[in-house]
């Protein structure tokens, strides 16, 4: 068995993610951020076994391990362990960024107790914001979530829309989707819209068509949809309403502020981060439940804000993310090897 060797100027990183695909995810940051010295490859457990890389980058390590049958899920296992084991005779470091606190669906005891494996193996855990919390013996650096401005600087936007509530994104019941479009409903709104768009699973998307069904203030586009339309729908938008019961890196935040919408989000040590820095105006927070008082004035304080006005998104552009990474590859190689184990 031969050990990768690198030089200081070129690094080969295979991050656990799919190719890009031409929609906006998190992989486009790590792609087109990456510098010219760093080589990324996308995951296959063909290509995780094969070992030709320099740094393994972990992202939501659970959605590797898990699949529709008992047997998948254990061929899956078994190919982590695997992988583990030949990054360490290889000497290859694991890098992880730390996107949720925990994983937002709970899986098998067996696999979270491969998950608390994967954690001992990393070498370096990659906070998105500074208030992620990491275990006493983890090592950590904060590299901020990239922001979309020039990713979607060619789409053609939309007039903003006095009145136009919008939620966007991927739809769980944890997003609690449901609970915005009840709230929204509970009184008349003169000159008000609620929009929902984004692609849910079967029984929640009927359930969600069912409320929107009952007032006619509320339309939805229950699909995902393509940068382009995205782009113009949250363009069209006054305010931007990310209700979830559990927040702390949200891409769909960033994307928001990226096209100079303002958000109102729960109130979490992230989030108070986020508006400290983006400015409370542009995040605002609430405690407890969303309650009509709530959505009420955050819609009146969005209407306020002066067009043409900018939410503050320093450090977050992607040549410097991609710098930032470069630099904590080259750092957890040199001491990897350094250790010889």
């Amino acid at each position: 068995m031969t050990t990768t060797t690198t030089t200081r100027e070129h690094v080969r990183v295979l991050h656990s993610l799919a190719p890009p695909d031409g929609t906006t995810k998190f992989v486009d940051q790590m792609t087109e951020g990456a510098p010219a010295d760093v080589d990324v490859a996308y995951f296959s457990w063909k290509r995780a076994l094969k070992g030709d890389y320099d740094v393994l980058h972990l992202h939501w390590p659970e959605f590797l391990l898990r699949g529709r049958t008992a047997r998948v899920r254990l061929g899956k296992r078994q190919a982590m362990r695997a992988t583990l084991a030949l990054a360490r005779l290889r000497r290859v470091p694991i890098v992880r960024t730390v996107h949720n606190l925990h994983p937002h669906e709970e899986g098998s005891r067996a696999e979270q107790k491969l998950l608390a494996t994967v954690d001992r193996r990393t070498d370096v855990f990659i906070r998105l914001n500074p208030t992620t919390e990491l275990e006493p013996w983890m090592s950590g650096v904060t590299i901020l979530h990239g922001h979309y401005r020039d990713r979607f600087a060619h789409y053609a936007g939309a007039e903003r829309e006095p009145g136009l509530v919008l939620y966007f994104g991927i739809i769980r019941p944890y997003k609690n989707v449901e609970k915005l479009i009840e709230v929204f409903g509970e009184r008349e709104r003169p000159g008000q819209r609620l929009r929902v768009v984004g692609s849910p699973s079967a029984d929640l998307g009927e359930r969600i068509l069912a409320l929107a069904a009952a007032n006619d203030s509320v339309s939805t586009n229950l699909s995902f949809v393509e940068d382009a339309q995205l782009v113009r729908e949250i363009g069209a938008a006054t305010l931007v309403v990310l209700p979830y019961a559990e927040m702390h890196n949200s891409g769909a935040a960033l994307v928001a502020l990226s096209l100079d919408r303002p958000i109102l989000v729960p109130r979490t040590p992230s989030n108070t981060a986020l508006a400290e820095e983006a400015g409370a105006e542009w995040v605002m927070q609430y405690d407890g439940d969303l309650t009509d008082a709530i959505l009420t004035a955050a819609a009146a304080a969005a209407e306020r804000i002066p067009a043409g006005a900018r939410p503050r998104l320093e450090g977050r552009d992607w040549d410097e993310v991609g710098r930032r990474h470069r630099d904590v590859y080259r750092s957890a190689l040199a001491k990897r090897r350094g250790k010889g184990q």
